[in-house]
């Protein structure tokens, strides 16, 4: 190989290795417990927690002092011997469905559940009506102008002389 290759070899090695995302936590190694059972449950809890200030992030990505704050919170809870789920409920709680990155299937959440798979359904019945009335204008169907008369005689005349065909 020559040398041009191998540099553009190994920008395209680097570029393609920054482009690889891995997953970076925003736990503090202050809030990190010593027990590494606890610790797996809290962060297998707080994976399933929304950061209230970033929205599309859980609580364990995030590095909002709310974020942080409900870590902390999770993890006093199970060291004080409260399970996964006491935990969830606690926090639910204090602030509702919506800290939850799966929220459960029910009346307050059904827009949320249903609401994307209703707007793609307008939008397919909006192209279906679009494209069904686009071949009824292109297939000559009412809404479609009427196909023009044919030529007279006279007009055949006249463009054949404005063409420069046969001079009558």
């Amino acid at each position: 190989m020559t040398t041009g290759r191998l540099s553009a070899l190994a920008g395209l090695v680097l570029i393609l290795a920054s482009a690889w995302s891995f997953p970076t936590y925003a736990v503090n190694p202050d809030e990190v417990l010593s027990d590494p059972v606890l610790e797996a449950r809290a962060r297998e809890i707080s994976k399933g927690l929304r950061c209230l200030v970033c929205q599309n992030q859980s609580i364990d990505d995030s590095d909002a002092g709310l974020a942080k704050d409900l870590r902390v919170l999770v993890r006093e809870r199970l060291v004080s011997g409260d399970s996964n789920d006491a935990v969830v409920e606690f926090v639910v709680a204090r602030y509702g469905d919506f800290v939850l990155l799966k929220p459960p299937f029910n009346i307050s959440t059904i827009a949320l559940w249903l609401g994307p798979a209703a707007i793609a359904g307008g939008g397919l019945i909006a192209v279906f009506v679009f494209f069904r009335r686009r071949r009824i204008i292109v297939a000559g169907g009412p809404q479609s102008t009427p196909p023009p008369e044919p030529l007279s005689d006279d007009e055949k005349r006249r463009l054949d002389k404005i063409l420069g065909g046969d001079e009558a």
